[in-house]
């Protein structure tokens, strides 16, 4: 969830010149938010806070109306809650987000081939192949929005321009339900004025160091020779801003991508000391991460296990698997085996993780003589079938049922990581529980 609470907004209208704008940021607006408001049509137009009731729980996302009154990502929701004692709290659901995440992504797909996922509620297209069959950018644009509305009963913003850094820059300053369109000839008009935390890669820290030799904004940047600005942020840092404050960015949309780890985080209500209770969340967890390997056909060489004591000391052990596995029940053997050697009796554990780490294609790897997994296998592939029909949860292991733990936030999705480099610019980021991290929902 970024900062934004709408009162910036910018958007299109009428007639532009969207020559050579072909590149397409689309970002769902408070996506978690809207789709719990989904099944809770009375509560539109009132604040409300996606999170757990708990004292720990953190803001995961919130309506524009919360978000007017301060409410933030990463947040206390006790805090949250004082800012904006009206607004009403809604528990997360994750596979939901995923579900709507895919049907979104389906629609992008048949624009165009060139779509790449940046997280699960935003991506770039390219549509400059698509402009002859289609239509202009921003018409294509604005059918995207329309057909995203009709098909889920949410909205999008959408950023049009000549590259993916302005792209995403317009999508944010549509937001919400809204196009913003950059002509290729406004982009240096449009960047320059804004401020320099607007460049991607500009933290606290790289806009401090900025501010104290004068640099404001885009334009002040832009204006500072190279090998200047690379002696006050470094080579790197200092070509890279460079250019993106020029209006260059040569960064094309890369449609695959291959993950490299795949995770679920949970922070506990209270400390818990109970070592049957840390073995049914593991159960769960990793039951979790198994199902979206499977999901994205994929296994894994390496099973690790992150724990953060009640003192917030955290650490994290792996093992490496003689052969990939992506079922659930191997994932769980090899992480208790972790748990059991880091865990003393006297421990009490704030944060669990289970995170399937050097990911392959699934059946990339030679095939093993003999599978001691195979009737768990078949067991948790008819589990994913039942799941695709009546949803996530509808049949589970008799080991957890009942035992659902209470809990800050299950950070689904939360330990991804893609394999590419920079392809977002600049990104919000939100922490659903604790620092398991996950993609923005602005």
């Amino acid at each position: 969830m970024g900062r934004g609470d709408g009162r910036d907004r910018q958007v299109t209208v009428g007639p532009v010149d969207d020559t050579g704008a072909t590149k397409l940021h689309v970002d769902m607006d408070a996506f978690y938010a809207s789709v719990e408001l989904l099944d809770h049509p009375e509560l539109r137009g009132r604040p409300a806070i996606v999170g757990h009731a708990s004292g720990r729980s953190v803001v995961s996302s919130a309506t524009y109306e919360a978000r007017l009154a301060g409410v933030r990502s990463a947040m206390p929701v006790a805090q949250a809650l004082r800012l904006c004692p009206d607004a009403v709290v809604l528990e997360p659901h994750f596979d939901k987000y995923a579900h709507y995440s895919s049907r979104v992504l389906s629609i992008l797909g048949d624009v165009t081939p060139l779509v790449e996922q940046v997280s699960i509620d935003e991506a770039f297209l390219d549509v400059s192949g698509a402009v002859r069959l289609l239509g202009s950018p921003s018409t294509i644009g604005a059918g995207i929005r329309s057909r995203v509305q009709a098909e889920t009963g949410l909205t999008c913003s959408v950023g049009v321009a000549g590259t993916k850094f302005m792209a995403k820059l317009a999508s944010t300053k549509a937001k919400p339900d809204g196009m913003l369109v950059i002509p290729v000839d406004e982009t240096l008009s449009f960047l320059h004025p804004l401020p320099i935390g607007a460049l991607w890669g500009v933290g606290p820290s790289t806009q401090e160091t900025l501010h104290r030799y004068g640099l404001r904004t885009v334009g002040d940047v832009a204006g500072t020779p190279l090998d200047v600005l690379r002696r006050w942020v470094g080579d790197a840092s200092g070509v890279r801003l460079h250019e993106l404050a020029n209006g260059v960015d040569p960064r094309s949309v890369e449609p695959e991508s291959r993950e490299k780890s795949i995770g679920h985080e949970q922070t506990f209500e209270h400390d818990v000391t109970d070592a049957a209770v840390l073995r049914r969340e593991l159960l769960r967890l990793s039951t979790q991460v198994a199902a979206r390997l499977r999901s994205h056909r994929l296994t894994a060489r390496t099973v690790a296990l992150k724990l953060r004591y009640a003192d917030f000391r955290t650490i994290s052990r792996s093992r490496t698997l003689g052969d990939p596995t992506n079922v659930g029940r191997r994932i769980y053997e090899e992480a208790v085996t972790l748990l059991e050697s880091a865990l003393l009796p006297s421990d009490a554990i704030r944060l669990l993780g289970v995170r399937a780490e050097q990911v392959l294609p699934d059946g990339s790897g030679a095939p093993a003589l003999w599978d001691p997994d195979e009737d768990w296998r078949d067991a948790e592939h008819a589990i994913d079938r039942v799941a695709a029909k009546f949803g996530a949860g509808a049949v589970t292991s008799a080991a957890l049922v009942g035992t659902q733990p209470r809990r800050v936030g299950d950070t689904a999705n939360a330990r991804v990581i893609r394999e590419r480099d920079d392809k977002s610019g600049p990104r919000r980021r939100e922490t659903r529980g604790e620092p398991g991290r996950q993609a923005s929902d602005p």
